[in-house]
């Protein structure tokens, strides 16, 4: 690999970095302002957010998890399905474990898992997970969600709002993507630069011609001056001589 492409990929996983750093500062600052006034997941369901996501663009989802066992269990595992994304990046959280499931051929992520070291969410807790990844480009990413608890019991979010509207019992975890800026130009193969015709020299090349000339002239005047110099001064010596 020459030295041009390693800075180049440096430089990449440095841009996502920091977008990836300011777009989970700013989705936590969210979520924690929604849960401080009481909000939280609707129908307290597991939840997908993203501020500012947009079709086709890198950014940070959100998964909200609350627990939901009528028996107090602790939520052990959440897996979630991605739709094929190319590449993706884990939070770290504490007393958790994440694992991506890629293809095999395309090496395309399929699914995350987050599974507790111990413990898990409590009863009346919720947990926050979050990926980096890129979004499709469509207008709505669907996340398939399935929650495990202590007990073993698994809530699958999977389903789609009903045909008449209003809320599934189990509701897949979505986000509406915001249409994107557009493309950059594509970038093509570099055309060779077009044949200069022959002419007259440039305004440019003739003025450094002429800055030539000029000091070649200064300095056959300093060479004169030297020898008058050296004349006088021979003369000088004889004078006194004689």
């Amino acid at each position: 690999m020459s030295r041009a492409v390693q800075r180049g990929s440096t430089e990449e996983r440095r841009s996502w970095d920091r977008r990836m750093s300011r777009a989970g500062a700013l989705a936590a600052a969210i979520v924690a302002t929604g849960w401080a006034v009481g909000t939280g997941p609707a129908g307290a369901h597991v939840h997908a957010s993203s501020p500012g996501a947009v079709r086709g663009g890198v950014a940070m989802v959100t998964f909200e998890v609350p627990n939901e066992s009528p028996t107090g269990s602790a939520t052990t595992e959440l897996t979630v399905t991605l739709p094929d994304v190319a590449s993706a990046r884990t939070e770290t959280k504490p007393g958790w474990t994440a694992r991506l499931d890629r293809d095999a051929k395309s090496g395309a992520v399929r699914s995350v898992t987050w599974t507790a070291d111990a413990g898990g969410i409590g009863a009346d807790q919720f947990g926050l997970f979050r990926i980096a990844m890129k979004l499709p480009d469509a207008d709505t990413v669907d996340f398939p969600s399935a929650q495990r608890y202590a007990d073993g019991t698994v809530v699958r979010w999977d389903q789609a709002p009903p045909p008449g509207g209003g809320e599934a019992e189990r509701p897949v975890p979505s986000l509406h993507l915001a249409a994107g800026p557009a493309a950059p130009p594509e970038h093509h193969a570099q055309h060779p630069a077009p044949a200069v015709s022959a002419g007259p020299a440039p305004t440019t090349e003739s003025g450094s011609g002429g800055s030539q000339h000029a000091d070649n002239a200064a300095r056959l005047l300093g060479g004169a001056a030297l020898l008058v110099a050296a004349l006088a001064a021979a003369l000088a010596l004889v004078r006194r001589r004689a």
